[in-house]
């Protein structure tokens, strides 16, 4: 199942049903099932404290992955900060929903086994965003 809510925010105006297909659709493409995932849409400042809090990081970010998988069956709770993705979308001219839809599914692909931290794993993961982009 997949749970779309918000803290200190408006819900993203995003179709959870048709959103929630497309992840399903994305993850199987990497042989994973969508067990239980939770997103939970947030400010800055609440992105700010849970990064502060649980990885020891005291910087903004757009998505944080947190990692509950058991064999092929993806869960997860992912906090993503829509303060940041309004930003980002505008200083990389996209559009909003083009850059809100990026991040939710980045944080899938994180969940099926992508990084982005490594050498050469951040155009690997750009290239799967573009891909899971293209499915929608």
């Amino acid at each position: 199942m997949i749970t779309y809510n918000t803290d200190g925010v408006k819900m993203p105006s995003i179709r959870k049903r048709n959103t929630t297909t497309w992840i399903r659709q994305v993850a199987a493409t990497y042989g994973k099932k969508v067990g239980e995932v939770g997103y939970m849409f947030v400010n800055d400042e609440r992105i700010l404290e849970v990064n502060r809090e649980y990885l020891g990081h005291d910087y903004y970010t757009d998505i944080i992955t947190f990692d509950y998988n058991e064999g092929d069956v993806i869960n997860g709770d992912l906090v993503i900060s829509l303060d940041t993705i309004r930003t980002n979308a505008e200083l990389l001219d996209k559009e909003y929903d083009e850059e809100l839809h990026r991040v939710i599914i980045h944080g899938i692909l994180h969940l099926c086994g992508l990084n982005d931290k490594g050498p050469g794993e951040r155009e690997i993961m750009e290239e799967a965003e573009n891909r899971a982009l293209a499915m929608r």
